[in-house]
């Protein structure tokens, strides 16, 4: 794994501001980076017995190198057409599974999200996951699709009734408090089961977990979809949860980066502005999220927050500083996703996708009319208004990470007594949490 880089500057409205935060320490099972007291450290030169990188080697949020290269040959060869369905996860409505399979095979979509109106009942999931893998070996695709859900547990759960109920993350943080290492346990648990009973219903991601640290009752969206209120605890609860879905296959997404919890409006309706400093930001919001990239989170979601120290009135999911601040400070090299593009906090901006895109968005998520955004994004690829380097840089990520799902999955077989593995594992999630 990677280390995570030293903390550079970040530059927001004109004022140049210095992180004091220090660098987490490695967690289980990394292995610590050695330093140097040195304000230049030594250069090092390449020697005439150095070998080519292994393309074995796993990058720090889990692709191999050879497959992140693979991915970068095959996007470079794509259509604007390909390359702007490859940055999109669309929207659809109504239960028939051919409307969002059209979708994927027509307009080369990454692939979609599944809301709880899209669901009747298992059957029909089922179907419904078929038809969307099937459109992309359709569409020439030889990795599956991104077929996404909500599912983190508690009232954020949208097959309700169709897969296993698990508590709000909130039980993590209280086992984890309660007894740290059966907390971590239990947590990884939760995770995995839920991993594979998705990886069951024919899912590839999963839009979890919640790195949100909340302050409370003041907090109106997040609340007990937060492990806790302590940022040491939270941290603890996602590198175990992280790791559960490792261990399922499944593409995790940590959320909402750099933190919601702070935020006293909800982003569903408007954009909420956070006057926290970024020194309070690093203290309070961004130790899980460095939990998680030491864990080797595959993929972040990036709020929809008015971030006034950072980026001031723009959305965090829009502005270039909030993705230097997770990509150049923290480290983060894998898929990052914008939070829905149909909440009100981004309702009213003419182009919100194709800004989310030139700032650093890979994955444009939930645009109101997708086949819109489809024909918005190739015509700025056309007409050189953003980069063809950047939507192929995008796009090759995603590749790269869902070869990489692929391939864990074969692995991974989903076990015939998943749901009841799921149903005992939320059950222990509860017993340790109260």
């Amino acid at each position: 794994m990677l280390p995570i880089r030293p903390r550079l500057t970040v530059i927001a409205a004109g004022v140049l501001l210095v992180s004091g935060c220090a660098s987490m320490g490695p967690g289980p099972g990394d292995t610590a980076a050695t330093t140097s007291s040195s304000s230049s450290p030594t250069p090092i030169t390449p020697t005439a017995t150095e070998t080519p990188e292994d393309p074995d080697t796993p990058s720090s949020w889990g692709p191999t190198l050879g497959e992140i290269e693979e991915a970068q040959e095959l996007v470079s060869t794509w259509t604007p057409d390909q390359l702007a369905g490859g940055v999109i996860v669309g929207r659809f409505h109504g239960t028939d599974p051919e409307e969002p399979a059209r979708m994927v095979r027509e307009l080369h979509l990454a692939g979609v999200s599944v809301t709880g109106d899209n669901v009747v009942d298992e059957a029909q999931v089922l179907a419904m996951t078929s038809a969307l893998a099937q459109a992309a070996e359709d569409d020439g695709r030889d990795f599956p699709p991104v077929i996404g859900v909500d599912q983190e547990g508690g009232y954020v759960s949208h097959l309700r009734g169709i897969a296993t109920d698990f508590p709000h993350f909130q039980s993590a943080g209280l086992a984890v408090q309660a007894d740290p290492r059966l907390g971590r346990r239990v947590t990884r648990a939760a995770a995995l089961t839920t991993g594979l009973e998705l990886r069951g219903l024919g899912f590839t991601w999963v839009f979890a977990p919640v790195a949100d640290v909340t302050i409370g009752a003041a907090d109106p969206t997040i609340g007990a979809r937060s492990a806790s209120e302590d940022p040491a605890v939270a941290s603890q609860a996602i590198g175990a949860a992280i790791k559960g879905y490792d261990d399922a296959g499944i593409v995790s997404t940590v959320k909402h980066f750099p933190g919601h919890g702070t935020a006293t409006t909800d982003s569903h309706d408007t954009l909420p502005v956070v006057d926290s400093t970024l020194a309070e930001i690093e203290a309070h919001d961004l130790p899980p999220f460095e939990s998680a990239i030491r864990h080797r989170a595959p993929a972040v979601m990036m709020s929809h927050l008015d971030l006034t120290s950072i980026a001031p009135d723009v959305p965090a999911s829009m502005a270039p500083e909030v993705y230097a601040l997770l990509r150049d400070d923290l480290g983060f090299e894998g898929v990052t996703i914008t939070d829905s593009l149909g909440m009100g906090a981004v309702g009213g901006r003419p182009t919100p996708a194709l800004q989310a895109l030139e700032a650093g968005a890979d994955l444009l998520l939930m645009p109101v009319d997708t086949e819109a955004t489809h024909q918005i994004v190739v015509d700025a690829i056309n007409a050189g208004d953003v980069s063809r380097e950047r939507v192929e840089e995008a796009a090759a990520r995603v590749v790269a990470l869902q070869m990489w799902q692929a391939r864990l999955a074969a692995r991974r077989p989903v076990p015939v007594d998943i749901v009841e593995r799921a149903q005992a594992a939320s059950a222990d999630l509860l017993s340790a949490a109260y």
